[in-house]
C-alpha cells in the first residue's frame, strides 16, 4: 500500500439554528442554535476528508464548541505527515497529544475515515466491518414541553414515517408522567420509544414518576440520573429497561457498565465517543454483551448525519434500535451528495449510500473561509 500523508488541516465554524425555535432539556436548559466545527483534511495526493463535531451547547456533556476548536489546534500539528488511513495510529497520536477532548478528536477521526474510503473506492460502512442489508429506522427528538404539545409533535413525526421517538422529560414526577403517557398515547405497532432524562432525575423523582404512569406503557428509560451510583440504584428498583448515554463515553466505561450489569444498552453518540474508531470498539463490546444501541450524535448537520448512517449500517438488526436524523434538528444544509434520491430518508428509514467515503460534498459557500489552517 503506497503511503499517503496528511498535508493540511482546515477548520470551519458554522452556526446551525435549531429548526424548532427553542429546544428544552431537563434542568431548564435551552438552546436556539448549535455551534458546529467542520474539519477538512487534505492529503499530499489531493484527497480531501471531511468531519464534523457539534456539541449540544456547553451544558450537556464536558464539551463546548470553542473548546473543540482549541483542542484541534493542539492536536493537528501532531497529525501532519501521518497516513490518515491508519486510523488506530491516528487515534494513538491524538491521545498522545492531548488527554480527553473526544469531541475534538471525533471530527479529525471521521475525516480520516472519509479519506480511507475515498482512497479505496469503498463507502465507510464497508471499512467499518461491512454493511448490513436492513433499512435503518429514524428516531425523532421530542423536546421537553407541555404534555399535549409533545403528543402533537410525536404525531407529526409519525405522519412523516418516523417509527422511533426520543421523548425528553424534565424532572418533575407528575408532569413527566403526563409527558410520557401523552407521548405514547397513540403508539403504533412497531414503534420504539426512548424516554430520555438527560441525567435530570434523582432516584426519588424517577421512582415517583414511574409509579404515576398507567400500566403497560412500552418504553426504554434513557440516562435518567446524573451519576453512576444513582442509575445503578434506580435499576435495582424497577423493571423498566435502562440505557446509558452521558455516562457511556469510552470503551472502559462500557466495560464497567457490563461488569456492573447496569443496563440493557447505550445510546452511542459518535462525537461523544471520540469518532468512528472509538465507536467501533464500543459497538463490538455492546454486541458481545447483548446490548441494544440507538446510533446518534449530540446534534449536527449533513456531515454528522453521514457518519451516523454509515456506522449504524454495520450493526446487526437485532441490536440496532434507531438512528438520529440530526439534519431535521437544524435549518442549515452544509453538504450535498450521498443522502439524496434513493439514499435519502423514505418512510422513516434510510440506508448508507454506496459512494466512496462518506459520500458527501460540503457546500463551501456555506462553510465560508477556514477559521484555522494548519500545515
Amino acid at each position: 500500500m503506497a503511503e499517503i500523508k496528511i498535508k493540511e488541516i482546515d477548520v470551519f465554524q458554522v452556526d446551525l439554528p435549531y429548526s424548532g425555535g427553542v429546544y428544552h432539556l431537563s434542568g431548564g436548559r435551552t438552546y436556539t442554535s448549535f455551534d458546529a466545527t467542520i474539519v477538512r483534511i487534505t492529503t499530499d495526493n489531493g484527497i480531501e476528508g471531511w468531519g464534523e463535531s457539534t456539541p449540544f451547547g456547553s451544558t450537556y456533556i464536558a464539551a463546548h464548541a470553542r473548546g473543540v476548536r482549541a483542542a484541534i489546534e493542539e492536536i493537528a500539528p501532531h497529525l501532519i505527515g501521518l497516513d490518515p488511513r491508519r486510523v488506530d495510529r491516528i487515534n494513538d497520536a491524538m491521545d498522545a497529544a492531548l488527554v480527553g477532548h473526544e469531541s475534538a478528536k471525533s471530527a479529525l477521526d471521521i475525516a480520516c475515515w472519509d479519506i480511507f474510503g475515498k482512497s479505496t473506492g469503498l463507502p465507510v460502512c464497508e471499512l467499518l466491518g461491512g454493511r448490513t442489508e436492513h433499512e435503518l429506522p429514524i428516531i425523532s427528538s421530542i423536546h421537553v414541553g407541555d404534555p399535549a404539545a409533545m403528543r402533537v409533535r410525536v404525531g407529526r413525526h409519525r405522519e412523516r414515517g418516523y417509527v422511533g421517538h426520543s421523548v425528553k422529560i424534565g424532572g418533575d414526577p407528575e408532569i413527566d408522567a403526563r409527558r410520557i403517557a401523552e407521548s405514547l398515547a397513540d403508539k403504533q405497532p412497531g414503534e420504539f420509544f426512548l424516554v430520555d432524562g438527560n441525567g435530570g432525575l434523582t432516584v426519588e423523582t424517577a421512582l415517583r414518576m414511574l409509579r404515576l404512569l398507567p400500566p403497560g406503557l412500552d418504553f426504554v428509560l434513557e440516562a435518567p440520573c446524573a451519576t453512576w451510583h444513582e442509575n445503578l440504584s434506580l435499576r435495582r428498583r424497577t423493571d423498566i429497561p435502562i440505557i446509558f448515554d452521558e455516562l457511556a463515553t469510552t470503551p472502559s466505561s462500557v466495560v464497567q457498565m457490563i461488569a456492573n450489569d447496569a443496563g440493557e444498552g447505550i445510546n452511542l453518540k459518535i462525537s461523544k465517543a471520540g469518532g468512528l474508531t472509538q465507536s467501533r470498539r464500543i459497538r463490538d463490546l455492546c454486541i458481545a454483551a447483548g446490548y441494544t444501541m440507538p446510533v446518534q450524535d449530540t446534534v449536527g448537520s449533513d456531515i454528522a448525519f453521514a457518519a451516523i448512517v454509515h456506522f449504524a449500517q454495520t450493526i446487526p438488526e437485532r441490536y440496532l434500535r434507531c438512528v438520529l436524523e440530526c439534519r431535521d434538528m437544524v435549518t442549515l444544509k452544509t453538504a450535498d451528495g450521498a443522502f439524496e434520491g434513493a439514499f435519502d430518508v423514505h418512510d422513516g428509514r434510510v440506508m448508507a449510500p454506496i459512494a466512496p467515503g462518506l459520500g458527501i460534498f460540503p457546500r463551501l459557500e456555506v462553510l465560508g473561509q477556514p477559521v484555522m489552517s494548519l500545515r
